[in-house]
């Protein structure tokens, strides 16, 4: 008997996500394949994750390998995979140690953690923020969080947070000499923000800024990490090197998991007991996500960089067309965001009806975040699509 996905879905899970009208059966490199056969073109890889695509040879190849080993061990044992994972992350980022999460929330709750027992030791109290910043849901991320559909009116943690505009190198300086915080926290790109790029001159001078008033400099890099720029992590743009780097989304090859890199100048600071987790890091997870790391090395970023270059070639030439439609398109990589004028209400199902998966933030911000091994011939038939409904 044929089951109703949508209505169990309904009558069992809680109603704290708009689904689209997708039941998802099978998934192969940048293509979903539902119950009823419909191929669609997916244009945002579980938000961010599938970075290597749905069923990657090289990751169902060491899920099969791991899986046959051990699946959970707790952090009472020595753990190979997470071993190895860390080794490679510092290797390609810089000297530090590493805390591994579960999500992108949980790495954002160490960090405050952090964070707090770092200034128990410093002058500083609090961090300062973007305005519109998004850095998770559960509290005390919600409190890092400065968007009112998300925070409402759920309780916070108490702690300062100092509030600035985004990019505005004076204001920062200034909160820092009325402050006195002890950390700063941004996304090189935002993401749930609208896609907006922070210059590299804004965070070589906020860098200089923390190092002179001694506050850290802590980049979340959730969403922007593990190759979606086109560099393993987005803050490479520029020549800074953060105390503190929050990951998550892609590091797990599909999997959940997540974490910091404390800078090894200030990685003195946790002790045993002072966190934990049950799960994190998963063995699984963190085999899959050595995997991913060796699958996004350099040549693979170039190529990244590369089909990023393109897709804005294109979007921009669907500007050139429909200027009243169509406004700023900004990104790195494959991390890139359309500003829709007009029809932005209707455009998710309009790609929908045609067989492509997209994401809308920030109310009129087509957000296009696809697996990294989307091919040339998939943006051209993205692109065709999209000039089809704007002719309409």
């Amino acid at each position: 008997m044929k089951r109703d996905w949508m209505k169990l879905d309904q009558a069992y899970l809680l109603p704290t996500y708009g689904r689209m009208p997708v039941v998802v059966a099978d998934a192969r490199g940048a293509t979903i394949t539902d119950v009823e056969g419909k191929c669609y073109l997916d244009l945002f890889a579980g938000l961010a994750v599938n970075v290597l695509g749905h069923g990657h040879p090289a990751l169902m190849e060491e899920l099969e390998e791991q899986s046959k080993r051990f699946l959970h061990i707790s952090n009472f044992f020595y753990n190979i995979p997470a071993i190895e994972l860390a080794e490679k992350m510092i290797e390609r980022t810089f000297p530090g140690k590493i805390f591994f999460t579960n999500s992108g929330a949980e790495s954002t709750e160490a960090m405050i953690k952090y964070i707090h027992k770092y200034s128990k030791g410093n002058n500083g109290k609090g961090v300062v923020v973007f305005e519109n910043s998004f850095h998770g849901r559960t509290l005390g991320a919600l409190k890092l969080t400065r968007m009112n559909n998300v925070q409402q009116d759920f309780p916070t943690i108490k702690f300062p947070v100092h509030e600035i505009p985004t990019e505005d190198i004076q204001a920062l300086e200034s909160c820092f000499k009325t402050h006195q915080p002890a950390a700063f926290l941004f996304e090189p790109i935002s993401g749930s923000g609208g896609v907006h790029v922070i210059s590299t001159e804004f965070m070589e001078r906020a860098q200089a800024l923390c190092e002179a008033h001694g506050v850290l400099f802590c980049v979340d890099e959730i969403q922007t990490g593990i190759g979606r720029t086109g560099r393993l992590f987005a803050y490479e743009y520029s020549d800074v090197k953060p105390d503190l780097l929050l990951f998550a989304k892609g590091v797990g090859g599909g999997l959940p998991l997540g974490g910091i890199i404390v800078a090894e100048k200030i990685s003195h600071y946790f002790k045993p007991g002072d966190h934990g987790t049950t799960f994190a890091p998963n063995p699984l997870s963190s085999s899959l996500g050595r995997r991913t790391l060796e699958v996004i090395d350099n040549v693979f970023l170039q190529q990244v960089r590369e089909k990023g270059e393109y897709m804005i070639k294109k979007l921009e030439a669907l500007k050139v067309t429909f200027p009243h439609s169509i406004g700023d398109i900004r990104g790195r990589g494959l991390m890139i965001g359309v500003e829709i004028l007009k029809g932005s209400q209707t455009l998710k199902q309009n790609f929908l009806e045609r067989e492509m998966l997209v994401n809308m933030t920030s109310g009129n911000i087509l957000r296009l975040i696809p697996p990294l091994v989307i091919e040339k011939e998939e943006i051209d038939r993205f692109i065709s699509v999209f000039e089809e409904i704007m002719t309409r």
